[in-house]
């Protein structure tokens, strides 16, 4: 071998020990999720594969220069307290929490851990954050839906099912804060002459008596708040709905996929991948009490025309129209 050779060579092998304790020596970042799905729900894992992917796209690998703890609260609130409880006893260097009820959860364990949120509804009257511009503290997120949509909802249920006497605002008070949209839900009903109804759910069975007693007469009807409750129950939410003929409406293209009637909102998967880009600035050095609450700006109409047939509606033209998407 020649010289040069040889010394290129005991360079190179000298220089490669130091370069992989480098990177041996970076950093690995802790970072805790907390899912309100159950783990085997196929719509909570598109979300995760979602963020996971938006992070890697970031410079964030699993088992290279981060380290992952994924936790599935099922829909159960005493689970997901549980679990936020776990998690901050993980001390990871930032949680992301979908939902009120696991944001709140976590916000009691810790002042100090940066935490991200995923579709809250009203951050500042849930009691989450101060102000949206600049909350503060150790928390900051995407709020995950707009004042005027309890409005848009009850709106679009009347075009669809233009019989509505009566509409309840379905949702389980100990996932979400509905502050924000009951105003135009209230408003919208005087205007459609729709008698308005809050129904409180805790329980499948909570659940049946709510929707039942809407279908005991002709001209019920439901908006589904897709809380962290509702959802899990979603299935038996839609199952109810056509068994007793009552058309509902929800926020989220996936509960019309299910068999639900109708949807319109945010697409939900989109706010995993931008909580990515705040966990990422956030592991960057940037404090989350810096970065301001997002809202959505794109949103979606989906419609399920089988749906609408088993209930004995026909989808209007102007509906068909507006709809991102038809299920046929």
């Amino acid at each position: 071998m020649r010289r040069r050779e040889f010394i290129t060579l005991l360079g190179g092998a000298a220089a490669w020990p130091l370069a992989a304790r480098a990177q041996q020596g970076a950093r690995v970042r802790r970072v805790s999720v907390l899912m309100p799905f159950d783990e085997n729900d196929p719509e909570g894992k598109i979300r995760y594969s979602a963020f996971i992917q938006a992070l890697a796209g970031l410079g964030w690998t699993d088992g290279r220069n981060m380290r992952m703890d994924l936790r599935w609260g099922g829909g159960d609130t005493n689970r997901i307290r549980a679990l936020a409880q776990d998690l901050v006893g993980l001390q990871p260097d930032i949680i992301v929490a979908g939902g009120n009820l696991g944001t709140l959860s976590l916000q009691r364990e810790t002042p100090t851990i940066p935490i991200v949120f995923v579709q809250v509804g009203d951050p500042v009257a849930s009691g989450i954050v101060a102000r949206l511009d600049r909350p503060g503290g150790n928390v900051t997120g995407f709020g995950g839906t707009e004042a005027t949509l309890g409005g848009k909802w009850l709106e679009l249920l009347s075009e669809i099912a233009p019989g509505l006497k009566r509409a309840a605002m379905m949702f389980n008070p100990d996932a979400v804060t509905v502050s924000a949209n009951m105003p135009s839900f209230e408003m919208a009903a005087r205007s459609l002459k729709v008698a308005p109804i809050i129904a409180r759910v805790h329980s499948d069975a909570e659940i049946e008596t709510v929707i039942t007693a809407l279908g005991r007469d002709p001209g019920g009807g439901l908006v589904v708040i897709l809380d962290v409750f509702n959802t899990a129950h979603r299935a038996r939410i839609i199952s109810a709905a056509v068994r007793n003929n009552v058309p509902a409406v929800s926020s989220a293209g996936y509960f019309v996929r299910d068999g639900g009637l109708l949807s319109y909102g945010p697409d939900p998967v989109d706010f995993y991948r931008r909580a990515a880009t705040y966990v990422d600035r956030i592991l960057r050095g940037e404090k989350p009490g810096d970065l301001p609450v997002q809202f959505p700006t794109k949103f979606e109409m989906v419609v399920n025309r089988k749906t609408a047939t088993a209930l004995g509606l026909a989808i209007p033209p102007s509906i068909l129209l507006r709809a991102d998407e038809v299920i046929e």
